[in-house]
């Protein structure tokens, strides 16, 4: 595959009749799209002082859809040729029936660009690459004598896409992907514990690559492995939460981030449809989803299904405000797209996806915050979680936590899940700290098996009796 820019109607397929096709395909619907895309992938993994893996992969394909009502036709291929566009659409049309569909409006024009264009696999050569990872990895086995292993790895990737509207127009947008992951084991009296640092976003590997950033990184995996490895058994019961800066902002993504798409609440499944205009959290939280910050991982300068990416307010001051949209789900509750409208790759439908979902910050010192938690956890990171979209209920586990008591941080603790819903737990936020953070750029949102890359972000935050299970009674 070329690495020459992405021109599939110069290289592969003739505009015009691409067009002609889209067109008989959408008619008397009410929307739909040709989405084509080329994808490639470097990935490269240092594991026991050698380069384990390195792998390449690149795809191609265009995925056609023709929206009427809730029913939408989809249909995608990995042969960008006019027979398998004609093929495409006579599965797609079925979704149209006999018509009958209004048109929607198209999405607006952007000349928005969030992030540089250039190729981050060919940034750097594969030597420097691996060269690198062997630094790191020789820098953290300076670093502690109890390190037992290390894993480090870099990856890069470049998304093109071009949608084809049946109005004529087009959208393309050329969206990079960069990260650097340091992961490490220290051992002690028999005692193994893990910590892991990383982060990106959608730029050249140049900043990653330098020692400044990765050395941050791997001294943050091995700080967190050496508090693990004096971590006691976390206690269990209903108390108060403290939440670190940053990355504990995942707990907002899952637990409340989800309920408030377009679809779970179009179709009254969400824990909070219904619910606009009121009061569903603290008064001082406001939530926002923003696509629009330059750089960030979960940053789109337009969504796959072409409407620009905005700044959306989902809750303020505590009052929903607002719903995540796709165009489909906007148009049948009567309101705008909010350029939610995301996909994995071309082999997969649009659907309203998060963003940069993060909480704004408030006017509480975050060690005061900490200094008011009388007997409770204070969760700087966490781990995998799981939640019921339905009823907002959570569970996540902690990979570095510490028991407070009496407003002192005392010992960490390992084992620690915190257990809510997030209906419950917006309410109960009872400070907001001064120092609103997003995570260093690691997010991967997933939903009905598609995953997309996320930001997410939040200052310290109280949150009142949260239930959390522990290994000690």
């Amino acid at each position: 595959m070329s690495n020459a820019p992405f021109a599939p109607f110069e290289a592969d397929l003739d505009r015009d009749t691409a067009l002609g096709v889209l067109r008989e395909t959408v008619a008397r619907a009410d929307d739909g799209e040709l989405f084509l895309e080329r994808h490639r992938s470097e990935a490269l993994m240092f594991d026991d002082g050698r380069l384990k893996t390195a792998s390449y992969d690149a795809s191609e394909g265009f995925g056609l859809r023709a929206v009427r009502g809730e029913v939408a036709g989809y249909a995608h291929s990995t042969t960008l040729t006019e027979a398998a566009l004609r093929r495409a659409a006579q599965t797609a049309r079925l979704a149209v029936g006999e018509g009958g569909g209004t048109w929607a409006d198209v999405p607006e024009d952007t000349n928005k660009k969030l992030y540089t264009d250039m190729d981050p696999i060919e940034g750097a050569t594969f030597s420097v690459k691996v060269e690198t990872l062997r630094e790191i990895d020789a820098f953290v086995r300076d670093l502690d004598p109890r390190v037992v292993q290390v894993s480090a790895s870099i990856s890069a990737s470049l998304q093109e896409i071009e949608i084809l509207r049946p109005e004529g127009t087009s959208v393309r947008d050329v969206r990079p992907m960069t990260r650097v992951n340091v992961s490490v084991i220290l051992e002690q009296d028999g005692r193994r514990e893990s910590g892991t640092a990383g982060g990106g976003g959608r730029s050249g590997l140049e900043g990653l690559l330098d020692p400044v950033d990765w050395t941050s990184k791997a001294r943050e995996a091995v700080r967190i492995a050496a508090v693990n490895l004096t971590a006691v058994p976390a206690p269990a019961g209903v108390m108060d939460v403290v939440l670190g800066p940053g990355w504990p902002g995942i707990l907002l993504h899952e637990a409340i981030g989800h309920g408030l798409e377009g679809d779970f609440n179009r179709k009254g499944s969400s824990a909070f449809a219904g619910l606009m205009g009121q009061q569903i959290a603290a008064k001082g939280v406001t939530v926002l989803d923003d696509g629009t910050i330059p750089d960030r991982r979960g940053s789109i300068s337009v969504d796959d299904e072409g409407t620009p990416s905005a700044k959306n307010v989902l809750i303020e001051d505590g009052k929903l405000v607002g719903y995540m949209q796709d165009r489909q789900n906007a148009r049948l509750m009567g309101v705008t797209s909010t350029g939610n409208g995301r996909r994995q790759s071309f082999a997969h439908i649009p659907m309203p996806r998060m963003t940069n979902t993060y909480m704004l910050g408030g006017t509480t010192a975050p060690g005061d915050i900490v200094a008011d938690l009388k007997d409770g956890i204070y969760a700087v990171g966490f781990g995998g979680g799981q939640v019921d979209i339905t009823n907002g209920k959570f569970v996540f586990s902690c990979t570095e936590a510490y028991r407070v008591q009496n407003g002192k941080v005392g010992a960490p603790v390992t084992g620690a899940t915190l257990i809510g819903d997030g209906a419950t737990a917006l309410k109960h936020i009872r400070a907001i700290g001064n120092d609103p953070t997003l995570d260093p750029g690691m997010g991967n949102c997933g939903k009905q098996g598609q995953w997309v890359p996320v930001g997410v972000g939040q200052p310290t935050l109280m949150i009142g009796g949260l239930t959390v299970g522990g290994a000690a009674a």
